[in-house]
């Protein structure tokens, strides 16, 4: 459960970065965003398949 809610975390901190960047017309803080984003994606997918062989 704890990976799942730093997952989110990250995600929402993703978000964030992305909305600031594209306020202030800062693309490296709005690519980073994106790219938090992106790493959230993929390890929700990864807790998403562990969740299927633990049942």
């Amino acid at each position: 459960m704890k990976d799942k809610l730093d997952n989110k975390t990250q995600e929402l901190s993703g978000k964030a970065k992305e909305a600031t960047g594209r306020a202030t017309d800062d693309e490296r803080l709005e690519a980073e965003g994106r790219t938090d984003q992106m790493g959230a994606d993929v390890k929700q997918a990864g807790e998403k398949v562990k969740d299927v062989f633990k049942r």
